[in-house]
């Protein structure tokens, strides 16, 4: 459909970078409106030479987490039988909570697609799964997820609290470049680790540079996009970035540095006509157990007291 687009307006849909003046045709808008878009909404640019440059597929994913009103689906998932499919935001307690419930339920089986948090509501939309997990910060830096539910889905779907974790930035051990906060990405000799658009922690990211008024294209490394908590560790592990954004847990896995930002709360959507199923059931129910306890107290940063608890339909769940 991308590509679709890009031959459309007259553009080479195999050249990495874009000038402005393609982006303009490429959106339909003037090259005026182009710097408004890339200084207030976010679109992705570089400038080299001096000469601003637009990353294909960076501009490929603006397009994609800024499109609303997606045609809906005439198909259905099927009646549940056995088979549990839950997409959105990674998370290792997410991970080892699926481990969970695949090792105690025998004839059933839970699996997990890795989309971000928007990916995962755009997933629940299109009836491509049973929950979604999202922890997607609004505006008002208090709630998440519930005023992107209401513009992404036609109806509001339940919502269960997962967890709350701590997210912030990760850094090398002993943290050598002295990096205390988001506005120290900007400073030379400093390479960083990203997330992909439409994921919370790039949300969450991007919001707090915003305030710190650093633009990503100032930033060694900021189109540098990994898709797990993990592999952002991994990477500064391995001295191929100084910092990224990621959750408390995997700097307590991986034995490196670690910057907290916030508290954020991590949720479980899932669309009201499918509350009941079986599987559904059977994974909140878990969230309730000692077992659950029991590998979440074995990771550093959750807070799992709010877990398997009814976020909405209800008054809504400030942050504690």
């Amino acid at each position: 459909m991308v590509l679709k687009i890009f031959a459309e307006a007259e553009v080479n849909p195999m050249n990495p970078l874009l000038s402005t003046k393609e982006v303009s045709r490429l959106l339909n808008v003037n090259e005026k409106m182009v710097y408004m878009l890339v200084s207030e909404k976010g679109l992705p640019a570089t400038k080299i030479t001096g000469k601003w440059l637009f990353p294909r597929h960076l501009v490929e994913q603006w397009i994609e987490t800024n499109t609303i009103n997606y045609p809906e689906r005439a198909t259905h998932l099927p009646p549940y039988q056995g088979l549990l499919i839950i997409t959105g935001s990674n998370d290792p307690l997410l991970d080892k909570t699926i481990s969970l419930f695949n090792t105690l339920y025998s004839g059933h089986v839970a699996v997990f697609g890795n989309l971000g948090s928007m990916g995962g509501l755009r997933a629940l939309r299109q009836n491509f799964c049973h929950m979604a997990g999202s922890h997607l910060i609004q505006d008002d830096e208090e709630e998440y997820n519930f005023d992107y539910a209401f513009k992404e889905l036609e109806q509001m779907p339940a919502v269960v609290n997962f967890c709350k974790r701590e997210q912030g930035l990760l850094v090398k051990k002993g943290n050598p470049k002295k990096i205390s906060s988001v506005a120290d990405f900007a400073q030379p000799g400093i390479t960083v680790v990203n997330r992909p658009l439409g994921t919370g922690t790039r949300l969450l990211l991007d919001r707090e540079l915003k305030k710190a008024g650093i633009r990503g294209e100032k930033i060694n490394g900021y189109t540098h996009e990994v898709h797990r908590h993990l592999d952002v560790g991994l990477e500064i592990l391995a001295g191929r970035a100084d910092a990224g954004p990621a959750i408390r847990a995997v700097a307590s896995l991986l034995d490196i540095g670690f910057i907290p930002l916030r508290w954020e709360r991590y949720d479980l959507m899932v669309s009201k006509e499918r509350f009941f199923d079986e599987g559904i059931q059977r994974f909140l129910s878990l969230l309730h157990e000692a077992k659950f306890r029991q590998i979440a107290e074995a990771l550093e940063g959750y807070d799992i007291k709010m877990s398997g608890k009814m976020v909405f339909p209800q008054n809504s769940v400030k942050e504690a």
